[in-house]
């Protein structure tokens, strides 16, 4: 009864926090079900661990459901990846998590913001063009597809300042 009493009353909403390398097992997890290449678990511990490095995650009840991971050089930043479990997208964590991770970037001095985005994912680039994103150039051919098929970059960039 208490378990079902927890369940019930527990928390659903997402918690946004900077994440840490401990995440590490569980960003790659939800990267390898998001993306065509995953990132191994060793990939993402090495990148975390790098001081120019920003994380930002998504928990409900402790449970990782998205992330957010960028680099930044000389007053720029590139996210590198976002990710959203399947059951939490579509409900505006993936924007919650960019605004946060915006926010903290503009607060740490970053100026530009860039971002590649497959052009076929309809949902992040709708995403992106809502948060100010605007095209900056196109890499054709870019990515590879599940069934070999090659797909166009959009190199997007937002100003923060």
């Amino acid at each position: 009864m208490i378990a079902l009493l927890s369940r019930l009353f527990s928390r659903r909403e997402p918690v946004l926090s900077e994440a840490t390398p401990q995440d590490a097992a569980a960003i790659a997890k939800l990267h390898a079900a998001s993306f065509n290449r995953g990132w191994s678990e060793d990939e993402i511990d090495r990148l975390m661990l790098e001081r120019n490095v920003l994380t930002h995650r998504a928990t409900v009840n402790g449970r990782l459901v998205g992330f957010i991971i960028s680099r930044i050089a000389a007053g720029e930043a590139e996210i590198l990846s976002v990710a959203v479990a399947t059951s939490y997208r579509r409900k505006g964590l993936a924007r919650r998590m960019l605004n946060l991770h915006m926010g903290r970037l503009a607060g740490s001095g970053t100026r530009v913001l860039f971002l590649e985005v497959d052009e076929g994912n309809a949902a992040a680039c709708q995403l992106y063009r809502r948060a100010g994103f605007r095209e900056a150039g196109r890499r054709e051919g870019y990515y590879t597809m599940a069934d070999g098929k090659r797909a166009t970059a959009l190199v997007l960039r937002r100003d923060l300042t």
